[in-house]
């Protein structure tokens, strides 16, 4: 089968295309995919790079988000037939793993997977828009609603949120009714965000987002149930230098959601802001496979948009992470075999 293989760690030239690297065969309880759709993550790119403490068993095929159809069944399989429509849940939540790392992704034609990661994709979402979903909008969620608690009334600052984290970030606190400011690096990201719902954005490439929003909003009150400004949630899973600033941004008693450190992940940091204003930092670490059923009902239903912002070839898929490793995109990327 074609497949776009790592075989060691390093820069994009590490991604070759191979012809005829071997088909995978489905053992007891698993089945093989014919991959439809895969989007890339972040994550991709620091696996091809290598991340301390994962050791990778080479050759790897990169790509967490696969959906596709059911093409082999294993030993033991049920409920499941061949064509299903399905997408993957790229967490192995019994025997441990990861697709795309520990175990081959979605970058080839074909995929095998553990029956038990399935999920039943229904009419309604396309292969494309459920490729999206998992890992970005997975942890989106999980962040915005169960370990955020954003909610209606509220502002809220999206660091970042143009990528794919970000723009379901903008959209989910949208649904949940918040007043939602968005930064971005350009005026055509701009313009998207505010398609997708954010009421203002702030060019970070042009402002400094701190000033700007003690500006709009004002300082925060030091002294409990004192009047001041400030915005109730930051969104930041960059760190790096706009950590202290984020924390600076929030209302006397507001939230720091964060999910991950895409710009650094050891920043500066005060404490002094985070016993002084009473500020809480939330952590929030990936998503449930119940998160991604609700995701595709809200999909399917109309009310979340799995922004695509390009489509390539399984030939060009190390061009498709080129653009993720240089935020040169909104939302997703997805590769079609």
């Amino acid at each position: 089968m074609k497949a776009l293989v790592l075989r060691e760690h390093g820069g994009l030239e590490k991604l070759r295309l191979e012809s005829d690297f071997p088909d995978p065969v489905a053992g007891p309880g698993e089945v093989v995919l014919r991959v439809r759709a895969a989007s890339l993550n972040y994550h991709d790119v620091f696996t091809r790079r290598g991340m301390p403490g994962i050791r990778l068993n080479f050759p790897v095929i990169i790509g967490l988000d696969i959906a596709g159809e059911v093409a082999v069944l294993g030993e033991g399989v049920e409920g499941w037939s061949i064509g299903d429509r399905v997408l993957v849940d790229p967490i192995n939540r019994v025997d441990g793993g990861l697709m795309g790392e520990t175990e081959h992704g979605g970058l080839a034609e074909l995929c095998r997977v553990k029956a038990h990661q399935l999920i039943r994709l229904p009419d309604t979402v396309s292969f494309e828009q459920a490729a999206a979903l998992p890992v970005a909008y997975g942890t989106a969620l999980r962040m915005m609603q169960d370990i955020g608690q954003v909610k209606a009334g509220e502002r809220v600052l999206i660091l970042g949120a143009s990528g794919g984290v970000g723009v379901c970030c903008v959209q989910l606190a949208k649904l949940a009714g918040a007043e939602v400011i968005a930064c971005a690096g350009s005026p055509e990201k701009a313009a998207r965000l505010r398609a997708l719902g954010a009421d203002d954005v702030i060019l970070y490439t042009e402002v400094d987002f701190l000033k700007e929003i003690q500006a709009r909003y004002g300082k925060p009150a030091r002294r409990r149930g004192a009047e001041g400004g400030g915005v109730d949630v930051v969104v930041n899973y960059t760190g790096g230098d706009t950590w202290v600033r984020s924390l600076r941004a929030l209302r006397h008693g507001g939230r720091l959601l964060t999910c991950g450190a895409t710009a650094g992940f050891d920043p500066a940091e005060d404490l002094r802001y985070i016993w002084t204003f009473e500020l809480q930092i939330r952590g929030s670490n990936g998503w449930d496979t119940p998160d991604i059923h609700r995701l595709l009902e809200l999909v399917g239903s109309g009310r979340l948009e799995a922004v695509i912002d390009r489509r390539y070839s399984l030939e060009d898929g190390a061009e498709a992470l080129r653009q993720i490793e240089e935020r040169r995109v909104i939302g997703k990327v997805v590769v079609t075999p």
